[in-house]
This record gives C-alpha cells, sequence and structure tokens, in this order.
C-alpha cells in the first residue's frame, strides 16, 4: 500500500492586514478570473478592503455576489452562474457564506480561498459544508480550501459572542477525541493516532494564552485550522466531532431559538467532559472562567427542558457514532449537572 495522499491547504496568511491583500496573493497565484461569494450584510470597510486589493492588481472579478441563504439549492444555482474560465473561488465572511462558496468552489473545481471574518467555529477549514437539504442541515463533503486567510485585525473587531462560540467549539476537540478513543475500546473502532494528535495539541497552544488580542487569535485560527486538517487525514469528523456535537445538532433540529454552535458545543463538553469521569473538566473549566465565555452563556441563558431533550434524542441518535452518550443513559447525569453545578448557575431557565 502505497502512502495515503491528504488535500490540505497549501497557502496560509494569517496575520493583521490579511484581508487587504487577498489581490496580491491572487495575482501570485495567477488567479485572472476569480468569483467572490461574500456574506450579506458585511461592514463597508471588510467589503472596501478586498475590493480595493483585486483592483490595485488590475483583477476583475468574474463573479461577485452576496450570500444569505446556506443552501445545497443556492450553491447549485451560483455554480450555475460561475462564468467559463473562472479560475478560483474566494469565500468571504461567516460561516454559512463559507460553507456554500467552498462547496460551490468544491462543485466547480476550482481553488477556494477561505477569508473568515471571525473564529466562531472550525468550518472555515473543514473538509465539508454544513448546508441546508430538502429543510434539513445537511453536511456534504467537498474539496479543502487551497488556502486559507484570516486577518487577525478583522477578527478581533468581530463581536465577542463568535470568539466565545470559538473558544467552545475549540476546547470541544478534547471531549471529541475522548469519544473517539472510548469507541476503539468499547466497539474497536480504529483510531488514527495523527489526527487525534493534531486535534488536541494545538487547543493547549491556545489554553496558555486565552486572549482576544493577535498573538492569541492567530494561535485560535491556527488550531480551528488544524482541527479540519485532522479531520481531511482521517476521512472523518472523529478527530473534532463527539457527544458535544450530537448534543448541539439535536438542539439545531428541536430548539425554539439556537444559539451559535461553538456555544452549544461549548457547554455540551463541559457536561460531557464530567460524564466521561472528569479528566479534562477542570481544564475547559479554567478556560471558560479565564474568557468568561460563562458570561456570554448567562446573558442569553439555554431552556434546561431543551437541553434534557436534546440529551435524550442525541443518546437515540441513528447516526454510526459511538459516544459517552451511547455507551449509558446520561439524561439524569446531565439533569443533575444542570440543577446543581455551581459553574452552570444562571445558564439554563
Amino acid at each position: 500500500m502505497g502512502p495515503a495522499q491528504v488535500d490540505i491547504p497549501s497557502f496560509v496568511r494569517i496575520k493583521p492586514g490579511a484581508l487587504g491583500r487577498l489581490g496580491l496573493y491572487a495575482a501570485r497565484h495567477e488567479r485572472a478570473k476569480p468569483a467572490l461569494l461574500a456574506s450579506a450584510g458585511l461592514p463597508d470597510p471588510i467589503m472596501t478592503a478586498v475590493r480595493d486589493g483585486f483592483a490595485e492588481r488590475g483583477i476583475a472579478f468574474a463573479l461577485e455576489r452576496e450570500v444569505e441563504d446556506p443552501s445545497f439549492a443556492v450553491a447549485a444555482d451560483l455554480l450555475a452562474e460561475l462564468p467559463a474560465g473562472c479560475d478560483s473561488v474566494f469565500g468571504v465572511g461567516g460561516g454559512r457564506a463559507l460553507d456554500v462558496a467552498k462547496y460551490v468552489a468544491s462543485l466547480a473545481g476550482a481553488p477556494y480561498y477561505s477569508v473568515p471574518t471571525s473564529l466562531s467555529n472550525d468550518g472555515f477549514c473543514a473538509p465539508q459544508s454544513s448546508l441546508a437539504l430538502q429543510g434539513r442541515r445537511k453536511s456534504l463533503p467537498c474539496r479543502m480550501p487551497f488556502a486559507v486567510v484570516v486577518d487577525t485585525a478583522v477578527c478581533s473587531d468581530a463581536p465577542e459572542v463568535l470568539w466565545w462560540s470559538g473558544v467552545g467549539d475549540l476546547i470541544a476537540k478534547l471531549t471529541a477525541v475522548q469519544d473517539w478513543k472510548l469507541a476503539y475500546h468499547e466497539r474497536g473502532e480504529a483510531v488514527d493516532d495523527l489526527a487525534a494528535l493534531l486535534s488536541t495539541s494545538t487547543v493547549y497552544q491556545f489554553i496558555a494564552r486565552p486572549h482576544r488580542d493577535a498573538e492569541s487569535l492567530q494561535v485560535m485560527a491556527t488550531a480551528l485550522m488544524i482541527s479540519g486538517v485532522a479531520m481531511a487525514i482521517c476521512g472523518s469528523s472523529r478527530p473534532a466531532s463527539g457527544a458535544e456535537h450530537l448534543i448541539s445538532h439535536a438542539l439545531d433540529r428541536s430548539s425554539k431559538r439556537p444559539r451559535y454552535h461553538g456555544l452549544q458545543v461549548g457547554v455540551a463538553a463541559y457536561l460531557t467532559s464530567r460524564l466521561h469521569g472528569g479528566g479534562h473538566t477542570a481544564t475547559i473549566a479554567r478556560l471558560f472562567d479565564d474568557t468568561r465565555f460563562w458570561d456570554g452563556i448567562r446573558a442569553e441563558p439555554f431552556s434546561r427542558d431543551e437541553w434534557l431533550e436534546a440529551t435524550r434524542a442525541a443518546s437515540q441518535s441513528q447516526c454510526d457514532r459511538f459516544t459517552i452518550l451511547q455507551h449509558r443513559d446520561c439524561v439524569g447525569d446531565v439533569e443533575a449537572m444542570i440543577d446543581s453545578d455551581p459553574r452552570l448557575a444562571g445558564c439554563f431557565t
């Protein structure tokens, strides 16, 4: 058997001012007819920096569209709109627009430049896109980005709740890998050790310096990007997604008001870490204390009843993912934690 070939980003820029250099990067790679797909409603300074950067290099967009609806239908329509000769796709903005842009680029076989304007989750560099299909969210396989460009100055200006969401999604790698190893011991499911190591090692680099300054944002962006690389290496979301994600997905389906993905998986990671016996609980709790993550949750508390129902639904999920929720009945334990854990005080109503 020959060595595995893994599709990962080959061009990475994570630094202040990177947004205004997109035109320079495109010129270096000889992109003459790029498409620009951006989140609807991005602040004018962001779009001005993008457009001016391309204009300075004499590069005109073959197609420029705003993306509001993260659906398969929208992606298909945009694919049909791509003009002949379009040689790259630039996705700029939040997760929904990036998922659409990534999928369009994948279908078109065009190099994709992922340019997140916040760090709310690892989706900007994941080998799948989360799109609505026939009324339900689906994770659809797609190619990894050719390039990841993160302007840390732009991300630092994003609302703090988006940073908290990134903190929650990042720390969930610890419990995801715990579930993966549990599946190995209980079911014999193979674990890709390199993917697991990559997914968790960069988390600890951020834990050592959990701030919103340029250096810490660079570490966070790198860690979230590496999470996507870990998924590509093993061909599965296992390094990044376990019981905490099953709970979050159940909330997305049933909650009257779903919250940001990272807020949901962050709280769920804290709960599932305790279900696993507490090995990572102190680490997660300390990070959430240091970043004031709990303050973001208490500002808009979750519904206790919705979370208990989501935990029950996640434990009964028919997916092939074995986690602590499938290992034993956890609903009663989660209920007791919500009602008695001091750190969760004010997080549920």
